[in-house]
């Protein structure tokens, strides 16, 4: 196997595995120890996944009679570059080959191609250079590895930072509430936790930070939020605000007294359309059963929305500066409130050998058997790799029992927080291959995840 590609190692590896292309089913979530706490929410189109999916009609008679190819096939070189090979049967297109490439692309059932949002985790790991500009916006958090880009409050942005490890606001002033969310406004049914603390038992007033859900703007938005007061004790509520305008949805509970400065504590919300479930507990201490708050919104105007953090120093506060470090944001299910789609009906097939620009009589039935096939094609094995992909390995092979298909991850992040890409089939199986000229080249050591909670990182795309 020395003298084989990467293609054909890949394909190896596929055609040894049973391949459910209906598999994009389970979504396996953001950490193994919560999997029977996290399930999936419905999808927004009734679908039983909520993560991905490919759909195509059911095809009868009527799409297979028209593609049996019983007319000769003509071969046209188009204009322009790169050179391209038009083949067409009684003047309609069946296929279009690319010189000096392995892909074919040929006309096929409609399919719908589908992702929802993916679980993410932001443990701040980064470094950002002070007062740092990226596309012309301040990195005050900078980017989430996984939920997009921090916008933080502009009339604060000095009191935003980060430390590998820690995002921190540090409340300067009293009355006037810091927001960080992340930029994805589309959110919809959600699981988020946050975990976070101050540094400092405040006194004269308290002091809080929420995990926010919902948000549109510092004045909507919904909010579970912890309070800390004066003397130890925490309290948490449940609110929604709408044009500045505060509405309690579940009134303080005492959640601990006695709480020391410095002490972490999460705070979990889960919504699912208008049910709306919230809790809190310190993170030392294993998480709750049951919730603080379960109730159902009744009038719930703000149905999606950024997820995020808040943090208020109450007037009164006299010690000044409080500082609010955060370790942890972790998106563990969600739903886009329409997912974004692509439907065409490309269907693109691989070539033993790139195109020469040599039309053959035995490339001609090659052609013909694709003609109307509905086998899994490349844009179909490129699905198995999607968020909520059933793992599959393989059975025989160089790979057996190596993991050939199945939800993909991304390539690691530098020390900046900004995403690499160039993970190959090494890091996604953990194996190492010796390649047609001897090079031997082993899985990555930043590449390749060790945390079994993460999944694998995903392939590189490489030109055919």
């Amino acid at each position: 196997m020395s003298d084989t590609s990467r293609r054909r190692l890949l394909a190896a590896f596929a055609a040894s595995a049973a391949v459910p292309l209906t598999g994009l089913a389970t979504a396996a979530p953001a950490r193994a120890a919560a999997a029977a706490d996290v399930p999936a929410f419905p999808g927004p189109d009734g679908l039983s996944s909520a993560r991905s999916w490919v759909r195509m009609a059911p095809l009868d008679a009527t799409y297979f009679t028209p593609v049996a190819l019983i007319t000769p096939l003509t071969t046209t070189v188009l204009a322009g570059t790169p050179a391209r090979t038009e083949v067409t049967s009684a003047g309609k297109r069946v296929a279009l080959l690319t010189r000096g490439a392995r892909t074919v692309v040929l006309p096929g059932p409609q399919r719908t191609f589908a992702e929802n949002k993916r679980p993410f985790v932001d443990d701040f790991q980064r470094t950002l250079p002070d007062l740092a500009l990226r596309e012309g916006d301040p990195v005050y958090w900078g980017t989430s590895p996984g939920g997009g880009r921090w916008i933080t409050s502009d009339t604060f942005k000095t009191d935003f930072s980060v430390v590998p490890g820690t995002g921190i606001i540090d409340l300067t002033t009293t009355g006037s509430s810091r927001h960080a969310s992340l930029l994805d406004e589309q959110i919809t049914d959600v699981d988020v936790r946050c975990t976070g603390r101050f540094d400092k038992v405040p006194t004269g007033q308290a002091c809080s930070f929420a995990l926010t859900f919902g948000y549109f703007s510092t004045q909507n938005h919904y909010r579970a939020r912890l309070s800390f007061l004066t003397s130890g004790a925490v309290e948490m509520r449940l609110e929604k605000e709408v044009d500045n305008d505060v509405t309690v949805l579940g009134a303080a509970v005492t959640l601990a007294t006695g709480v020391r400065a410095g002490a972490d504590w999460t705070i979990r919300v889960r919504r699912e359309s208008a049910r709306i479930q919230a809790k809190a507990w310190p993170s030392a201490s294993p998480e709750p059963s049951s919730w603080t708050f379960d109730l159902t919104d009744s009038t719930p105007t703000l149905t999606k929305g950024r997820v995020g953090l808040r943090a208020l120093a109450n007037d009164g506060c006299t010690n000044l500066p409080v500082r609010l470090s955060v370790s942890r944001l972790e998106v563990d299910a969600a739903n886009w409130a329409t997912l974004p789609t692509v439907a065409h009906g490309d269907w693109v097939r691989l070539l033993p050998e790139p195109f020469d620009g040599t039309w053959t009589a035995e490339l001609e039935q090659t052609i013909r058997g694709w003609a109307g096939s509905t086998v899994p094609d490349v844009l179909a094995y490129a699905a198995m790799f999607l968020g909520g992909a059933a793992a599959v390995t393989a059975g025989a092979g160089p790979a057996q029992d190596k993991q050939v298909l199945g939800e993909a991850g991304y390539g690691y992040l530098d020390p900046h927080g900004y995403r690499l890409e160039g993970a190959d089939f090494h890091e996604y199986m953990k194996v190492g291959w010796t390649f047609p000229d001897g090079t031997y080249k082993g899985p990555s050591s930043k590449q390749v995840d060790t945390s079994g909670t993460q999944g694998v990182k995903r392939l590189r795309r490489e030109p055919s």
